[in-house]
C-alpha cells in the first residue's frame, strides 16, 4: 500500500484546469464504479490499446463507460443499458477521452512534468468524500472509500498525480490567449447592428384579376407533374381486436344504493353554499389598516393601497371563499350584499382589509339531477373492471395460439383492419392511445399478438399483416386535392408576378403603402422577431443595403420588403463594455479549446494509436 501523503504539506500552485480533472476522478469514485476493479479483466486482456508508450487499461475503459452510462441515464431520466449506450456512441466518447489522456501522460513524461506528494496531499485534503466528522482529511475514511470502489491507494494516488500533471500541461498549452481586438470589435459590430424595415404582404385581394378556374386538362397536367405530392406514404396494415369501456358501459348494471352513496360521498361537488369573491390586503399594524379604511371610505380606490404595499391584485386575491375561509371577517364580508370593503380584521398574516367583489349564490344539484352523470361514471368504472377481468384470458388465448379472429368471437371484441402510418393523423380511435401506437410502431410480421392495456382501461391486441409500399393516389380519387393544390400554386404565381410589379413601381418612386397595408418593423437585431413576417425574414433583411426593395416568398407568404434604416452597434456606454468583455471571453475560450484540440491531435498522431478491438468487445460483453 502506498504511503498516504500528509495533508499539511504545501503543494505547488497549478492552473484552474487541474481542479476539473482531479474532481473528475473523484466523481468517478463517488459514483460507485467498483465492480470493474483490478481483478475484472486479467491476462492478455489487461489493456485495450496504447498511445505511444502509455497503455489504456481495460479497467479504465470499463470505469469510464460505467460513469458515462450513469450520467446519460440521469440525463434521460431512465436507465440506459450497454447496448443502448453503444447506439448513442458513448463508447466512442469514452475512448476518445482515454486516448487524449494517454497522449497527455506520454507528453508530460517526455517533458519531465512531475507532481510531488505535497500537491497530492492538498488535493486529497480538499475532497469531501475523504473527510471525517471533524471536516478534515481522515486516512481511515480515505482507505475505506477506496476499498468500496475496488481501488488501492497506490493506483488512486498515481491517477491523481497524472490528473494534476495533465492539468499543468493543459494550462501551459491552452492558457494565456487574448482575443484579438479587431476580431472582438468585428463580431460585436455584427451582433449589435439593428435594422428597421417595412413589409407589404400580398393576398388575392391585391391582384388585378383572379387566376382562372382550372380545366380538367390543367388538373391532369398538374397531377402528372407532382405525383410525389399525391402519393400515399408507406403504411403498416394492422389488424386489431379491441374492447373499450364505452363499448360496453351502457350494458353494465347499476345499483341505486351505490349511486346514492357515490352522490353523498361527493356532496360538496353537488351542494355548494353561498360564497364570495374576496381580496385581502394585509397591513403592518392596526393603525395602518384603520387609516387606509378611512381613506377608502373617503373615496380613495382600494387599488391605491394595494400598490402602496408593493403588491398586485393577483397577490391579494383570495378567489371564491366561504365563511370558514375568512376567520374574524366572515360575518362582515357575508353581510355585504353589494361590492365593498370591510375591516380591519385580524387574519393569519396580520390586520387586514377585505374587499368583496361579487356574491356567488348557493348551488344545489339534486340526486335526481345528478343521477344521469353518476350512472354514466359508474357504468364506465364497471366496464373497466369487466375488461380488466378479461385481460388475462385474452393474453392466455393468444399465447396458446388463438388468432385475433378467434379471440374476437370468444370475447365479444371489435375486429378492425386498417392502414397505419406512424406519426400521421388517423380517424381510427385506437391510434389515439400511446400504448397502441408504441406496439404498432415496433411489431413485425410474424410476431404473435399480445394483449395490451390502454390508459382508459381498454384492452387491445394487434397483428401486422403487411407493409404497404407508397403508391400514387388515382387521379379520380385525388382530384379534389389536386384542384386545391393547383389553385394554391396558381395564386402564388400570380402574387409573385404582382410583387415584381410593385417592386418596380416602388423603385421608380411610388409609395409601398399605395399597394396595401404596410407593416413597419422597429429596429431589430439579427435574432429579432416580427409578428406576421415569414420565417427567415431577418436573414433577408440583413442581406439588403439601405433603401433596397426585395420580393420575399415563403410557404403561404408573398410580399415586398423595404429596408428603411441601418443602425450600427453602440460604441460607448457600460453595456457596450460589458458585452465586449463577455464576447472577448468567449473568443478566448474558443481559441484556447481549438489550440488544445490541435495540440492533442498532434500528440496522438505523433505517438501513434493502437487499439485492441477484441479487448474492447470483451469489456462491452461483460457490461451487458
Amino acid at each position: 500500500m502506498a504511503k498516504t501523503p500528509q495533508p499539511d504539506a504545501e503543494p505547488k500552485k497549478k492552473g484552474k484546469g487541474a481542479g476539473m480533472l482531479v474532481w473528475g476522478l473523484m466523481t468517478l469514485l463517488v459514483l460507485g464504479l467498483g465492480g470493474f476493479g483490478v481483478t475484472n479483466f486479467g491476462g492478455r486482456l489487461s489493456t485495450i490499446g496504447s498511445v505511444g508508450t502509455r497503455e489504456i487499461t481495460t479497467n479504465d475503459y470499463a470505469r469510464g463507460l460505467n460513469q458515462e452510462l450513469k450520467a446519460f441515464s440521469a440525463q434521460m431520466g431512465q436507465p440506459v443499458n450497454m447496448q443502448q449506450g453503444l447506439g448513442f456512441g458513448l463508447d466512442k466518447q469514452v475512448l476518445q477521452g482515454l486516448i487524449t489522456r494517454a497522449a497527455l501522460d506520454d507528453e508530460a513524461a517526455r517533458v519531465g512534468i512531475s507532481v510531488g506528494d505535497a500537491a497530492v496531499a492538498k488535493e486529497l485534503s480538499g475532497m469531501k468524500a475523504f473527510q471525517g466528522v471533524a471536516g478534515k482529511f481522515d486516512p481511515e475514511t480515505y482507505r475505506f472509500a477506496l476499498k468500496q470502489s475496488n481501488l488501492n491507494e497506490a493506483d488512486f494516488e498515481a491517477g491523481l498525480r497524472g490528473d494534476v500533471a495533465r492539468s499543468l500541461l493543459q494550462g501551459a498549452v491552452a492558457g494565456g490567449f487574448t482575443a484579438p481586438a479587431t476580431l472582438t470589435d468585428t463580431l460585436y459590430a455584427y451582433a449589435g447592428e439593428k435594422r428597421a424595415f417595412s413589409l407589404l404582404k400580398l393576398d388575392a385581394a391585391d391582384l388585378p384579376a383572379q387566376p382562372p378556374a382550372p380545366t380538367d386538362v390543367d388538373l391532369q397536367t398538374f397531377y402528372d407533374a407532382n405525383i410525389p405530392t399525391f402519393t400515399t406514404p408507406e403504411a403498416r396494415r394492422i389488424t386489431y381486436i379491441a374492447l373499450l369501456p364505452d363499448m360496453i358501459a351502457a350494458d353494465m348494471p347499476v345499483d341505486e344504493k351505490a349511486l346514492k352513496d357515490l352522490y353523498n360521498s361527493r356532496i360538496a361537488e353537488f351542494v355548494q353554499p353561498e360564497r364570495r369573491l374576496v381580496e385581502r390586503l394585509v397591513f403592518p399594524t392596526d393603525a395602518d389598516a384603520t387609516a387606509a379604511k378611512a381613506r377608502i371610505d373617503a373615496g380613495e380606490a382600494f387599488e391605491t393601497f394595494v400598490k402602496e404595499r408593493g403588491l398586485t391584485l393577483e397577490d391579494v386575491d383570495m378567489g371564491d371563499v366561504g365563511p370558514d375561509d375568512l376567520g374574524a371577517a366572515a360575518d362582515a364580508v357575508f353581510a355585504l350584499k353589494e361590492p365593498g370593503v370591510v375591516g380591519p380584521f385580524t387574519s393569519d398574516l396580520g390586520p387586514a382589509l377585505f374587499r368583496m367583489n361579487a356574491v356567488l349564490p348557493a348551488q344545489e344539484t339534486t340526486f335526481d339531477e345528478a343521477k344521469v352523470t353518476l350512472t354514466g361514471e359508474a357504468q364506465l368504472d364497471a366496464a373497466r373492471r369487466a375488461i380488466g377481468d378479461k385481460l388475462e384470458a385474452v393474453d392466455d388465448a393468444l399465447a396458446g395460439g388463438a388468432t385475433l379472429e378467434e379471440v374476437q368471437t370468444e370475447q365479444g371484441m371489435q375486429l378492425v383492419t386498417f392502414d397505419y402510418v406512424p406519426g400521421a393523423q388517423s380517424d381510427d380511435p385506437l391510434v389515439g392511445y400511446e400504448a397502441f401506437r408504441t406496439e404498432a410502431d415496433k411489431i413485425t410480421e410474424g410476431d404473435f399478438p399480445q394483449a395490451i392495456g390502454l390508459d382508459d382501461g381498454g384492452l387491445a391486441a394487434l397483428r401486422l399483416d403487411a407493409i404497404v409500399p407508397p403508391a400514387p393516389i388515382p387521379f379520380a380519387a385525388a382530384k379534389e386535392k389536386v384542384a386545391a393544390a393547383w389553385s394554391a400554386d396558381a395564386l402564388t404565381k400570380a402574387l409573385s408576378a404582382q410583387a415584381i410589379i410593385v417592386k418596380s413601381a416602388v423603385e421608380g418612386g411610388a409609395s409601398l403603402g399605395a399597394y396595401g397595408i404596410v407593416s413597419v418593423a422597429p429596429e431589430l437585431p439579427r435574432t429579432g422577431f416580427f409578428e406576421g413576417a415569414p420565417e427567415g425574414i431577418m436573414a433577408t433583411v440583413f442581406q439588403l443595403a439601405k433603401a433596397d426593395i426585395r420580393v420575399t416568398e415563403a410557404p403561404g407568404f408573398v410580399g415586398v420588403l423595404s429596408l428603411d434604416s441601418v443602425v450600427p452597434a453602440a460604441t460607448t456606454g457600460t453595456d457596450v463594455t460589458a458585452v465586449k468583455t463577455a464576447l472577448a471571453a468567449q473568443i478566448e475560450q474558443a481559441i484556447s479549446q481549438d489550440a488544445f484540440a490541435a495540440f492533442t491531435a498532434a500528440l496522438t498522431a505523433k505517438s501513434g494509436i493502437t487499439l485492441d478491438q477484441n479487448a474492447i468487445n470483451a469489456v462491452h460483453a461483460q457490461m451487458n
